[in-house]
């Protein structure tokens, strides 16, 4: 175990509690600009911690609150893993010609970053907006019934499930902000506890299957990996405790710049 590899667990761990900003986001750029792990190194790590630390939040979804589209997390899945998966094989295939896949893993975490920082803006006006919308509350439901685009609403989440897929292979990034962002247009109709729920249920098979891809391709420190669990999970316990203490519309604006500038370091590196 390392001290400072959990000091950082437990520091993200409580900013995901309180802001309910994906822990990727914040994660993997501390890991590379603070510690100076290889972006891959970071993504890979990242992905299995996510999976890890988000199967705990499901559970209370899925058993407390009754709030998961299993619908649509399939539909989601069957447009994100098999896109998880070939782009897995495509890092691979540019590790195995001598080809540095860093650039590429660096440039895709830095847009990443831009886009989760506009979610982070947008998040909030669409939660008011789908707090003015008839709700729906019910777990078969037709998609017309919830959906935005009637009968090419099927197509639509798969597609957005697909981008997702290859954006959070390349970055640990999207899986939570960007995710829920999408099921927020794409599903106006429903309840926000139940797009958080859905949202969180479909990122661990997406971030437990580029994890486990880049767990194959040597990009998983152990002992990193280790010492972010034990710090992150008491840190998302005390953040979950003080969100409401603290005023969002003062931290999620501050968050979304330093990701903005983050994202813009990478891009521009």
């Amino acid at each position: 175990m390392n001290l400072g590899y959990t000091l950082s667990g437990f520091a993200v761990g409580l900013l995901v509690g309180i802001t309910g900003v994906g822990g990727g986001s914040l994660m993997t750029p501390l890991l590379v600009f603070l510690f100076g792990f290889n972006p891959a190194v970071a993504v890979g790590t990242d992905l299995l911690f996510a999976s890890i630390t988000k199967t705990g939040g499901v559970w209370v979804h899925h058993g407390k609150h009754g709030s998961v589209d299993w619908k649509i997390v399939g539909w989601m899945a069957a447009g994100s893993l098999p896109f998880a998966i070939a782009t897995l094989f495509v890092l691979k295939y540019f590790m195995s010609v001598g080809k540095e896949i860093t650039g590429l893993i660096t440039y895709s975490l830095g847009v990443a970053l831009i886009l989760t920082a506009f979610a982070l803006l947008v998040r909030s006006a669409l939660i008011n907006k789908a707090k003015n919308t008839p709700i729906v509350d019910k777990t078969d439901s037709a998609p017309e019934n919830t959906g935005r685009f009637k009968h090419l609403q099927i197509p639509a989440t798969i597609l957005i499930g697909a981008i997702l897929g290859v954006l959070v292979t390349l970055s640990s990034v999207g899986a939570g902000a960007l995710g829920t962002v999408a099921l927020l247009f794409l599903y106006p109709k429903l309840p926000t506890l139940k797009i958080v729920g859905t949202d969180l249920a479909h990122a661990i098979p997406l971030t437990a299957v580029a994890g486990l891809g880049h767990l194959s391709l040597g990009n998983v420190d152990g002992v990193l990996l280790g010492s972010l669990l034990v710090g992150s999970l008491p840190g998302i316990w005390i953040g979950s405790h003080l969100s409401a203490k603290i005023p969002e519309k003062y931290l999620r604006p501050f968050l979304a710049l330093i990701l903005l500038l983050i994202g813009l370091k990478f891009v521009l590196h």
